[in-house]
């Protein structure tokens, strides 16, 4: 099993965002020393609820900073972004990082940012698809060219190539591309393509298993070998709060996420004013703490052992900045790594 923290930056209520992302940078740091698999980095803009536009930036800086641990973006947000500059820097983190970078990549939602960057809200709504496939032809092929509506373009060779030869690996190594799946129309997407699933921390395991059972029979009609398919490394993002007792755990959580979440959704903005029903914040901390390892180290360690027997996931990207606090984070990733890890061993 492999488990990994997923890094929001989160603002809370108070905090400044310089404080925020150095709790994120040191959550990471820490990750790497307690002997986590991987950490997993948000994007969000002008919002927050997370305050890291760009997780392909972070991404590069907590990869200097490592040596062992994998970094992903979870997500990084397509629409708004070019598929060709994307697809370079996932090219550039994944050399120089002897390919320890997994690029995760997502639709994100109708807000302001379409309208922000120029994409406009047909690029969320129609152009994820033709988005997607540049991005895929970028990171296989020697030389691309833009065939599609959004992206037209001459052929140009592809530099740097992600398919170099990495310490004697396979020529054809390239990076890791997950989606973001939250619908049977994304599940599709990512099966026709072969591409693993990121699934939200809001699913309980009955709707994860239905979104990887829709995948797999999607993938094995597009075509994709049955063995392919079964290792297809789906992960599953959650939330993890470590303590000596559960109900210490869950009331660290009720206490410090409600206000979190109620500041950062409310910020967000429609790009075409359309009404967008927001989670209560307190109900919602309270599901998450019900379908995630919150409490005990042997609690967590049985949560995380039931959701992958019930689902067949053995990658997990979980959230450990609940309490929004600097050394309870840090406290709370050292104890997954070196209390719950083992026990999963």
């Amino acid at each position: 099993m492999r488990v990994g923290t997923f890094v929001l930056a989160a603002q809370f209520p108070g905090q400044g965002q310089g404080e925020t992302l150095h709790r994120a940078i040191r959550s990471a740091e820490v990750a790497e020393e307690s002997g986590l698999d991987s950490v997993w980095l948000a994007e969000h803009h002008f919002v927050p609820y997370g305050v890291c536009p760009s997780a392909v930036t972070l991404a590069a800086l907590l990869l200097g900073r490592t040596r062992r641990i994998r970094v992903g973006t979870a997500v990084s947000v397509l629409p708004t972004a070019h598929p060709v500059a994307l697809g370079e820097q996932a090219a550039l983190l994944h050399l120089t990082s002897g390919g320890r970078f997994t690029l995760g990549v997502g639709r994100g939602g109708p807000w302001v940012d379409l309208e922000v960057f120029g994409a406009g809200l047909a690029a969320y709504e129609h152009g994820f698809p033709e988005s997607l496939d540049l991005l895929l032809r970028w990171l296989r092929e020697p030389r691309v060219a833009g065939l599609g509506e959004r992206f037209p373009f001459r052929e140009v060779p592809v530099v740097p190539r992600p398919s170099e030869i990495l310490d004697g690996g396979p020529e054809d190594d390239c990076p890791e591309v997950i989606v973001a799946c939250t619908s049977p129309k994304s599940v599709k997407l990512a099966a026709e393509r072969g591409l693993p699933m990121l699934l939200g921390m809001h699913c309980g395991d009955e709707d994860k298993a239905g979104m990887i059972a829709l995948w797999r029979e999607e993938a094995l009609a597009a075509g994709h070998a049955p063995e392919k398919v079964a290792a297809a490394g789906h992960v599953s993002a959650g939330v993890a709060q470590i303590a000596d007792r559960r109900a210490e755990a869950v009331e660290t959580l009720v206490k410090s996420m409600p206000g979190w979440l109620k500041q950062g959704l409310d910020a967000h903005v429609t790009v075409d004013g359309r009404h967008r029903a927001m989670r209560d914040p307190v109900a919602y901390t309270e599901l998450l703490c019900r379908l995630h390892p919150v409490g005990t180290p042997r609690q967590a360690a049985d949560r995380l052992a039931a959701t992958s027997e019930r689902t067949g996931i053995t990658r997990f990207a979980l959230l450990v900045e609940g309490s929004g606090d600097l050394a309870a984070t840090e406290e709370n990733v050292r104890r997954l790594g070196t209390e719950v890890l083992p026990l999963l061993a």
